[in-house]
């Protein structure tokens, strides 16, 4: 299954407050389970989605810079929360607020990575859109993709430097999740 073809509607697709969508990966980032809600609202069944990189519900309005902050704090063995806007097969977007969590095996190496989402709030929503809008303008500005990036990753520090704040912080300041 490739999602090379699949084109934004614009259109969203609700899921209710108390679902919770779940998710593990090994540590590529290739995923080893999604629970039915996860299939439910990604418009896919189980084997669509079982070995497949999670990138296949990245919605393109999503910077990158934000998926390097959330792959180097995992990759680190910490914890984050981030806001997510993902795509389904159809093109339908769902936003996310993201818990991901490095598991650890016996040696306590890290051995994959699992992730719950739940509905955020639209407040949340209205703080983070226009900072998400900031990073992906930025990353366009450029042709090349890994100084997209890195002025993307720039400006998303310089924000939170200006507000005096980590991104767990912003995070948990915008709203965090229906809790």
């Amino acid at each position: 299954m490739t999602k090379r073809n699949i084109v934004p509607t614009g259109e969203e697709i609700a899921f209710g407050e108390h679902e919770i969508i779940v998710s593990k990966t090994d540590t590529k980032g290739r995923i080893l389970y999604a629970n039915d809600v996860f299939c439910k609202v990604a418009e896919m069944q189980t084997n669509d989605v079982i070995g497949q990189p999670h990138s296949i519900i990245r919605h393109p309005d999503m910077p990158r810079a934000v998926f390097k902050l959330l792959w180097d704090k995992i990759a680190a063995g910490e914890e984050v929360f981030a806001y997510v806007k993902n795509m389904s097969f159809t093109g339908k977007y769902y936003w996310v607020f993201a818990h991901v969590t490095p598991s650890f095996d016996h040696a306590g190496r890290i051995s994959g990575y699992h992730s719950n989402r739940r509905k955020p709030r639209p407040v949340a929503l209205e703080a983070i859109k226009p900072i998400y809008k900031a990073l992906l303008d930025e990353e366009k500005r450029y042709k090349n993709r890994t100084e997209g990036l890195e002025a993307s990753y720039k400006l998303l520090e310089d924000t939170l430097a200006h507000a005096g704040q980590t991104y767990s912080e912003f995070v948990w300041g915008a709203g965090g999740a229906h809790v």
